[in-house]
């Protein structure tokens, strides 16, 4: 069960995150107020699904790995901390002032440079998930190694 649920809730949680990154881009060059607002207003409502598939992919690695400490398997631990404190420090607390901000239509600079802050921290979760996404399938066999 878990050899399943694991790359699975990792994948809807990386796409998701894509999903905010990208929605946010394009609404923010190409987009009306009105559609940065839906945007903005609807990514906080995301969060009901990203936070429980971050947290069920985390606890099922934590589960799958067990007690093995490879190169790989310590690579995506080491990473793990840091994507978590993205998330709460900066992702989550930005999402949060960007939706009040946007819903007040309050697009100053405060709003843009907070935009810019949250789509740089939303970029690195991305890399640092697809680093262990990476990593992940390389130790399943599905990616081959590559030659240090």
């Amino acid at each position: 069960m878990l050899k399943r649920l694991h790359p699975v809730a990792g994948a809807i949680a990386v796409l998701t995150i894509a999903l905010f990154w990208l929605s946010t881009v394009v609404s923010e060059l190409l987009g009306t107020p009105s559609m940065i607002v839906a945007v903005k207003t609807a990514i906080p409502w995301g969060f009901l699904l990203l936070v429980p598939t971050l947290a069920l992919t985390a606890g099922t690695g934590f589960k799958r790995a067990g007690n093995r400490r490879g190169s790989l398997v310590s690579a995506k631990i080491r990473r793990m901390p840091w994507i978590a404190a993205n998330g709460l420090v900066i992702l989550v607390p930005s999402a949060l002032f960007l939706a009040w901000k946007a819903q007040a239509g309050a697009f100053d600079a405060t709003f843009y440079a907070i935009q810019a802050l949250e789509l740089i921290a939303g970029a690195g979760n991305l890399i640092l998930l697809g680093l262990n996404m990476r990593d992940g399938l390389t130790m399943s066999g599905r990616l081959r190694s590559r030659p240090a």
